[in-house]
């Protein structure tokens, strides 16, 4: 997975208003639908050990059961490509998981522990080929041996198993990222932003967090071409959208043709999109900050604005859990 990816779904699902329209949107059972998502809670990520924080890329929210508190932990990893081991790595982080509450003391009331759904968000445009118990990749093995091998399985939720006509009939803020995510026409995305503006009328903070992540979306897609000013504002981009329609559709409906274009034009073409992605990472970073600690010092956004990606990336990461400004920055 790309770090501007990687940054831009955590972006996304470090708000409980995803991590709900996951569950009710694309999980198929009643008795999940039926628990109180307002119980939403993150959980700090400090399970995850040295030796595994550079491959994970997951969150972790727990949710109320009942009307006492026992939690049910989500577990949601993010995945741009097939991994023919992810079973073995949720099997991990699951265990690290369950060693950081026992250490916490955050286990039932009888020392039993709380349950945990793991589940892989895929978005890649192959197929998911890998196996999602690692059970399976062990082969059969005679006799008593057989009966102590691991099971440990994931719940895969892959964009791809679903049809545009299926994700346009929910009003699901999900439904609304895969098929932003999944290449569309103009015409699309532009009904798209009505429709966030409209379902997010209430609430700004999640029309600005959405107008960030889709800006960076359609820039980091090769076959839009498209480069847009700095916005935070739903109504804004649609407005700038619609001002260069025809212009973007032209390009869009012309990039089999443009696949002969020269190296020289190619390269430049990219640097710009990694300058794009790098200020929009830093867009992302501010708004996150903002978001969690309020209005921030001058110099931090300038310090932000001209940071690498790397940086970038490695504070983002801090951001998510941090209990103050200074966690994010401190070496």
């Amino acid at each position: 997975m790309t770090q501007e990816h990687d940054s831009s779904y955590k972006f996304l699902f470090s708000t409980p208003e995803l991590v709900r329209d996951l569950i009710i949107g694309f999980v198929p059972d009643e008795w999940l639908h039926g628990l109180d998502y307002a119980t939403l809670e993150k959980v700090p990520g400090s399970y995850i050990t040295e030796d595994f924080r550079h491959r994970a890329d997951d969150i972790v929210w727990r949710v109320q059961v009942g009307r006492e508190w026992v939690y049910l932990y989500l577990l949601i990893e993010f995945q741009s490509s097939v991994d023919k081991y992810m079973a073995l790595r949720m099997m991990v982080y699951q265990g690290l998981l369950y060693q950081d509450l026992i250490k916490r003391g955050e286990v039932l009331a009888d020392g039993r522990l709380p349950p945990v759904l793991p589940i892989v968000l895929y978005n890649d445009s192959q197929r998911w080929s890998a196996v999602t118990d690692v059970f399976d990749l062990i082969p059969p093995v005679p006799g008593l041996v057989q009966q102590f091998k691991p099971r440990l399985k994931y719940l895969l939720i892959d964009e791809n198993a679903y049809t545009e006509t299926e994700l346009a009939s929910a009003k699901n803020l999900v439904a609304a990222v895969f098929r932003i995510e999944h290449p569309a026409g103009p015409e699309t995305i532009s009904q798209l932003l009505g429709l966030l503006n409209e379902w997010l009328s209430d609430r700004p903070d999640l029309r600005r967090m959405f107008a960030i992540w889709i800006r960076a979306t359609l820039m980091r897609r090769a076959e839009y071409r498209i480069v847009l000013p700095q916005l935070d504002d739903l109504q804004e981009l649609n407005a700038m959208l619609a001002e260069r329609l025809e212009e973007w559709a032209h390009d869009y409906e012309a990039q089999g043709v443009l696949k002969g274009i020269e190296q020289g034009i190619e390269q430049g073409i990219e640097q710009g999109i990694q300058e794009g992605r790098r200020l929009e990472a830093a867009g992302m970073l501010l708004a996150l900050l903002r978001g969690r600690f309020g209005a921030l010092p001058e110099h931090i956004a300038v310090h932000i604005n001209h940071s690498s990606s790397d940086i970038l990336e490695t504070w983002f990461q801090r951001a998510i859990h941090a209990q103050a400004l200074s966690d994010v920055f401190n070496e």
